[in-house]
């Protein structure tokens, strides 16, 4: 399993340094965005069953070769308690990278609405869990949908973020697939 958790990670980062290259070539203000995000975070289906929302963050680099096409490469996290009466002072603790190729309509660039898709790993650290939930890394297929705001060197916006766990072996008690959907807004810098 820690293999394929390398083989994704390299993906990931062979994204960002493909759209690096892209982005070098055009000069536009704006081809370069760097922001933070901060929202709310919950796990879905049964991984989510006992599992409470929690805070979320990241910290993204955006490149934007074209007006329609962009590439992320970014660093998220969460925290969700665990809320089943057993373990009062039970944690997961989300930590990833993910790698996302945008698309977004090429007229507009001040308000720019986009989809995008990619591929993601993440290590869970499970405390005071005693056994019910396990630390461990899993892959991930993030899709995310949002808006952006765009001013001058400012970017700001709302992004809602599917994250389809390929492997959730951190909660042995599952019977079907979950995921993690995220909400956040973000704020940042344009280059």
């Amino acid at each position: 399993m820690k293999r394929n958790g390398l083989r994704v990670l390299a993906v990931v980062l062979g994204l960002g340094v493909a759209g690096t290259a892209l982005a070098m070539d055009d000069h536009q203000r704006g081809g370069v965005k760097v922001f933070a995000s901060g929202g709310v975070s919950d796990f879905t289906g049964d991984v989510g069953r006992d599992v409470n929302a929690g805070p979320s963050w990241g910290l993204t680099l955006n490149l934007q070769p074209t007006h329609i096409l962009g590439f992320e490469l970014g660093y998220d996290g969460s925290r969700n308690t665990i809320d089943n009466g057993v373990l009062p002072d039970a944690s997961l603790t989300r930590n990833g990278a993910t790698g996302l190729i945008k698309l977004a309509p090429p007229f507009l660039e001040v308000v720019k609405p986009f989809v995008g898709a990619g591929l993601g790993a993440s290590y869970v650290s499970a405390r005071g869990a005693l056994g019910t939930y396990n630390s461990d890394m899993m892959e991930e297929v993030p899709l995310a949908a949002g808006i952006e705001f765009n001013k001058g060197a400012v970017t700001a916006g709302l992004r809602a973020t599917y994250r389809l766990l390929l492997d959730e072996n951190f909660s042995p008690l599952t019977r079907d697939e979950g995921g993690l959907l995220d909400g956040s807004l973000t704020l940042g810098g344009r280059f």
